[in-house]
């Protein structure tokens, strides 16, 4: 594996001396990513351990920390993919990434096919007593994908690296659609959207990109009646259900400054564990821990983007913001409706709401900018250090 040849990861690195190894990747990789991602973990521990018994109790579950176990059980491996994949040369995180697109595309196309139909849509497929949802890592390896396309495009101009990252795009926002899954094909979209602002790309093609996204949501709305409740609900609250949101703005000004957790909202509050958890540590820690939230997640994409504007690589930029960007956007699609700010969209908190994909697909896209952002004190060759 290349990264065993890093000068750095193994400067001092022997069979005998497994310290060195870790000591070498601490100093190589920006502290204050892992601080922001070890906090983010933690917060969704505690608020899981929160939610987990009136969630339980409500769906009938005899075990009142159900969800946290199995939480749990996720975050291990989470914890070791994003150690791991952090490892890698940004050579090998673009392989990684592309593989990742591609396996995920096709398991996307297979759940369209066999997946179980949960809620109008075809998202999931099951494996045992574990559901996976692929486009939570589709949308991590499409950044990769399209950034290595975005960046060989700008080196050779007779390569139409733009046009194939843009068929790819068009590629992954069909199969979201025909699921249907709206919120993720938003997502994708203003990450694609940046990403081609970062590589260069004229204002012309964002502008066609957008009149496409606007397209597609309007079709979205006139032809998809789950899309079109959520938005008339938004629009006019009186006139629908909007038991859950109602729920989770009384949540969060119960809570106060500190939290008030003996109001108990939380326990009537459905998907509080996932869609809604924001309005849990609202409940239990107040507005004080929400800003906190707030703040690590704001933190987290303006260092990655500084660490991403020092490189002299155009993959690595436009990968590391993408990725960045990714993160940051659901971050404010989650909170944004929790705050009614936004219509409903089905959209987890990274690294804090339940849920293993969501959980591992974080791990790995944390783990991918730590990779694309590590120092490295000198590149043997083109194939070590992107350009």
């Amino acid at each position: 594996m290349s990264w065993l040849n890093d000068p750095i990861i193994n400067k001092r690195f022997s069979p005998r001396d497994t310290r060195s190894l870790v000591a070498g990747w601490w100093h190589s990789v920006d502290h204050m990513l892992v601080y922001c991602a070890g906090a983010l973990i933690l917060i969704g521990v505690v608020l899981c351990f929160a939610a987990s018994p009136g969630t339980a109790a409500r769906l009938g579950i005899d075990n009142n920390f159900h969800f946290i176990e199995r939480q749990m059980v996720f975050l291990a491996p989470a914890i070791v993919l994003l150690i791991g994949i952090s490892f890698l040369s940004p050579l090998m995180a673009r392989r990684s990434g592309v593989l990742l697109f591609v396996s995920a595309l096709a398991l996307i196309l297979l759940a369209l096919f066999v997946g179980p139909k949960i809620n109008g849509a075809h998202r999931w497929l099951s494996l045992g007593s574990f559901s996976l949802q692929p486009s939570e890592f589709a949308k991590t390896g499409f950044v990769i994908a399209a950034a290595w396309l975005l960046a060989e495009g700008s080196h050779d101009k007779k390569f139409p690296g733009g046009l194939i990252a843009m068929g790819c795009y068009m590629m992954l926002a069909f199969m979201l659609l025909m699921q249907p899954d709206y919120g993720q094909w938003a997502l994708v979209t203003a990450v694609w959207a940046m990403m081609f602002f970062i590589a260069g790309w004229s204002w012309m093609w964002i502008m066609v990109l957008g009149c496409i996204a606007v397209t597609a949501a309007s079709l979205g709305y006139l032809y998809a009646p789950h899309v079109a409740t959520r938005i008339d609900r938004f629009l006019r609250p009186a006139e629908g259900d909007t038991y859950q949101v109602d729920k989770a703005l009384e949540a969060l000004s119960g809570g106060g400054a500190f939290g008030n957790p003996d109001t108990g909202v939380k326990h009537q509050l459905p998907d509080a564990h996932t869609d809604f958890i924001f309005a849990v540590a609202g409940e239990e820690f107040g507005f004080f821990l929400c800003l906190v939230i707030l703040a690590i997640y704001g933190f987290f994409v303006f260092r990655a983007f500084q660490l991403a504007s020092l490189k002299g690589s155009i993959f690595i930029q436009c990968a590391v913001c993408g990725l960045a960007a990714q993160i940051g956007f659901q971050a404010i699609v989650n909170i944004g409706v929790n705050l009614r700010m936004l219509p409903a969209k089905g959209m987890t908190l990274p690294f804090v709401s339940y849920g293993g994909s969501s959980l591992l697909a974080t791990a790995i896209t944390v783990g991918l900018i730590l990779a694309l952002t590590r120092k490295h004190s000198r590149a043997r060759s083109r194939k070590e250090i992107m350009p």
